[in-house]
């Protein structure tokens, strides 16, 4: 990595600057700050890679102490993220000015020692840390999507995000007991966290998650949602379920079974889980209507 004043020192001219960026030799990742195209290759495939090169030259160009936070923290992470424009790197400083500057938003602390760590050699919020300032500071269903999925992959107990969610005053404090209690490491996919979201908005009955179903004649398959009392089945659809012909008949077959053995099966997609809950919710209501009256 290098800024535009150490390039001048070694020889370079702002035109050779231009030149050697325009021949695609140096890229450009944030404000005088530049690095090798191999090295942006690199990062070209990690995901949100772009966005780890700006987070660097922000550290680059910050104070000393600067960590990064939040939205950026959980990309570094590979933490799951809905419902955020990531336009600006956000980092905690302990000192300058807070807000949003330069593509960088500065939250002003001094962070616990323990609630920072590093990943490609820059400092970041631990992933504790991450997912409890997301559910301080985003709304509800954001942050039950990057806590699901830190708590899913492994990254976190829920033990730590109750200790770091103690440990960080009272400042969003309820909310983010909120998230912390809610979350699960059963959730596999943002949908499946969006849809738990609507389900306790709606004032429906948790359901049991990724559930094994079996009858007599054997194993049928693992769903996503189950109500056990109202024999109803509801299973959340990403656009990549059926994209492959096989897994879409797959589980066309797995429905045809569930039914047979007696149980309702409802579907939801997307737009339905984020845009029309009410609708979900009728749906849903209906099925548990129709199990409570085969069961």
């Amino acid at each position: 990595m290098f800024t535009s004043q150490q390039l001048r020192a070694g020889g370079r001219s702002p035109t050779q600057i231009r030149t050697l960026v325009s021949a695609g030799r140096l890229v450009a990742i944030g404000r005088g700050v530049y690095v090798t195209k191999a090295l942006a290759n690199d990062f070209a495939s990690v995901p949100h890679g772009k966005h780890v090169l700006r987070a660097a030259a922000a550290i680059w160009l910050g104070e000393p102490g600067c960590v990064l936070s939040h939205q950026t923290a959980a990309l570094v992470h590979e933490i799951d993220l809905v419902g955020c424009e990531l336009t600006h790197v956000s980092m905690y400083s302990k000192s300058g000015r807070a807000g949003v500057r330069n593509g960088v938003h500065r939250h002003l602390t001094s962070l616990p020692e323990d609630h920072v760590t590093r990943r490609f050699g820059l400092p970041v919020t631990t992933v504790a840390r991450t997912v409890v300032d997301l559910a301080r500071t985003a709304t509800f269903s954001e942050a039950v999507v990057a806590a699901d999925s830190a708590l899913f992959r492994g990254l976190v107990s829920p033990l730590e995000l109750r200790i770091v969610a103690g440990e960080c005053g009272s400042l969003g404090s309820a909310r983010a007991a909120r998230v912390v209690e809610f979350a699960t490491g059963l959730a596999e996919s943002p949908l499946e966290s969006l849809a738990r979201v609507v389900i306790d908005d709606q004032g429906l009955p948790p359901p049991e998650l990724q559930v094994s179903i079996a009858c007599d004649s054997g194993f049928i398959g693992r769903v996503d949602f189950y109500w056990k009392q109202y024999r109803t089945i509801a299973e959340v659809d990403g656009a990549a379920k059926y994209a492959d012909p096989a897994r879409a008949k797959k589980q066309l077959w797995r429905d045809k079974a569930l039914r047979r053995a007696g149980y309702v099966v409802v579907h939801f997609d997307w737009r339905e889980i984020t845009q029309q809950p009410d609708e979900v919710a009728s749906a849903l209501r209906e099925a548990f209507r129709s199990g409570a009256r085969a069961a």
